[in-house]
């Protein structure tokens, strides 16, 4: 009996430790929870899951769908738009295409809600699948941005977006996307400027409408209003702006532009936001490369009451909060070998690439990119795929085979924030030799920093990154003995430099500058080592 006892006792302790551990486990996380270029993201929850897509722009394929178990750790499970017909960014400018998607469930059916403002305007897909297929858009004759759709309790479907003035709603059919009922404006927001990105949750008797003012920059907030009816008047909540860091609060907070949210309550209860900031490179340092990121807050939102976020209206980077139970997933390898026959969703295309350009199949273990006379200065579709430089601090390398014939023609790995802001190491022709060169573009400004004459046609290319600066690097002894050929300021990659909405992306490319070419670059594996901060 003593002995059972004892183990009772064993076992009653061990899951006592367990239990302990577990709520520890669960107090905390880091912001943000999906790193690198990722804006304006919006979310839904289907039983136990949640599901969220973010803006995309010039980058196809475009607006990711990312899954979560509890609201911290995602992963990313495919894109909305995969095909061409979908989406046709071609001589799509920087900065432009794809705006602000909205994701919604009703019904049996996702709905993503979207605006190219590259060609064709506002329109919806559907799936019964987020990871895909997604139907061909349905187009909504409505001339704006920031989309969303809000179904009412009676069945009634109606067409939120954003207004010079303010927010305005029509309602639509949903399986046409015709109007029924013309605009209108129900609501400027508090007086900031370019009110938008606006979601309508109906809770409590109430239509609460949400959206973001100030600009996405600097002066970023959410905002929230309430009425008994759709169109209005709504009452601005007394606690506005319900999250900003334009003000002493959030003044020195590595964390700025928080705004643009959208908000989901989980299955035991709880609210939460996502919405977007960014991480400037040091406190008072207001410069940002990464990009806006989506970050997550708790909302304290009472029966009858207005939602508050986590307590004051400011975030950080590390969140000491209570959790849904943290389910992650295993991490992302750093080398990717391109031995299957497609690409990860983490890789992209710079607008719809011609796809005889590359080939994951043409020689075993490599990625072949074909020059295209396209350069990286054309607001056009180059030679290249990319994927989000997720922090200030990383490591970049790949492995290169290239036998260029010309001069002009050039391959290697680019640090771009868009066709006029970018930091290329390459490998190419010059006269009679082969040389690394490491190439700066900032604005009108273009030229060679440093070159290097090189033996053979294989080349290890390394890039490392602080929140600084840029160090370039290469070997062409086929062992990783890297000498240093160049520094850059990460300053002129910023937003605040380059403008735009994107952030740095890290790309491998092949270019014959502007002539017809054959020319093949292969990539044998590329590394990815990032350093969360």
């Amino acid at each position: 009996m003593r002995a059972i006892n004892l183990v009772k006792t064993i076992i009653c302790i061990a899951m006592t430790v367990c239990a302990i551990n577990n709520m520890q486990a669960q107090n905390g996380y880091k912001n943000p929870v999906i790193r690198g270029f990722n804006p304006d993201p919006s979310i839904c929850r289907v039983n136990d899951d949640f599901y969220l897509v973010t803006s995309s722009f010039e980058y196809f394929p475009g607006l990711p769908i990312y899954h979560s178990k509890d609201l911290v750790n995602w992963q990313q499970i495919g894109h909305c738009l995969t095909r061409d017909s979908q989406l046709p960014l071609h001589k799509a400018p920087a900065s432009a295409g794809l705006y602000a998607p909205s994701l919604r469930y009703h019904e049996g059916l996702f709905y993503v809600i979207c605006t190219n403002v590259s060609g064709g305007g506002n329109f919806y897909c559907t799936a019964t699948d987020p990871a895909g297929p997604w139907s061909e858009p349905t187009w909504v004759d409505i001339n704006s941005i920031d989309p969303d759709i809000f179904w009412d309790d009676d069945g009634r479907t109606y067409f939120v977006t954003q207004g010079d003035e303010g927010i305005r709603v029509a309602e639509i059919d949903i399986k046409t996307g015709k109007i029924v009922a013309p605009e209108r404006l129900v609501w400027g927001g508090i007086g900031g400027r370019f009110p938008e990105a606006p979601h309508i949750y109906k809770k409590d008797g109430y239509y609460y409408l949400m959206l973001g003012e100030g600009g996405t920059e600097y002066m970023h907030s959410v905002t929230i209003g309430r009425s008994k009816n759709l169109y209005g008047p709504y009452e601005s909540c007394p606690l506005n702006p319900i999250l900003t860091h334009a003000n002493r609060r959030g003044q020195a907070n590595r964390i700025q532009g928080v705004g643009h949210g959208d908000m989901v309550q989980a299955g035991d209860g709880s609210w939460w936001m996502v919405f977007l900031g960014f991480r400037v490179t040091h406190q008072f340092a207001y410069y940002h490369v990464l990009g806006r990121e989506t970050f997550l807050a708790p909302v304290d939102w009472p029966a009858g009451g207005w939602p508050q976020v986590n307590g004051n209206g400011t975030v950080s980077l590390r969140m000491d909060v209570p959790t849904l139970p943290l389910q992650p997933f295993e991490a992302a390898p750093v080398r990717t070998e391109f031995n299957e026959e497609t690409l990860g969703f983490e890789w992209q295309y710079l607008r719809n690439p011609v796809r005889e350009n590359y080939s994951l199949t043409e020689k075993k273990g490599y990625l072949r990119i074909t020059a295209s006379p396209i350069t990286l200065n054309e607001a056009d579709a180059v030679s290249m795929v990319c994927r989000r430089q997720t922090e200030h601090d990383f490591m970049a390398a790949t492995f290169l085979e290239f036998n260029p014939l010309k001069d002009n023609e050039e391959a290697g790995m680019t640090l771009l924030q868009n066709n006029t802001h970018h930091y290329d190491l390459l490998f190419k022709k010059s006269g009679e030799q082969r040389v690394v060169q490491l190439r700066v573009r900032v604005g009108s400004l273009s030229y060679t920093v440093a070159e290097k004459a090189v033996d053979g046609d294989k080349v290890l290319l390394k890039i490392e990154g602080t929140a600084n600066e840029y160090a370039f690097y290469f070997s062409d002894t086929g062992k990783e003995e890297y000498r240093l050929l160049g520094k850059q300021d990460t300053r002129y990659l910023s937003t605040e430099v380059a403008g735009g909405f994107t952030g740095v992306m890290i790309g491998l490319y092949a270019s014959s500058n502007g002539q017809p070419s054959n020319a093949k670059a292969y990539f044998n594996w590329f590394d990815y080592l990032p350093k969360e901060s």
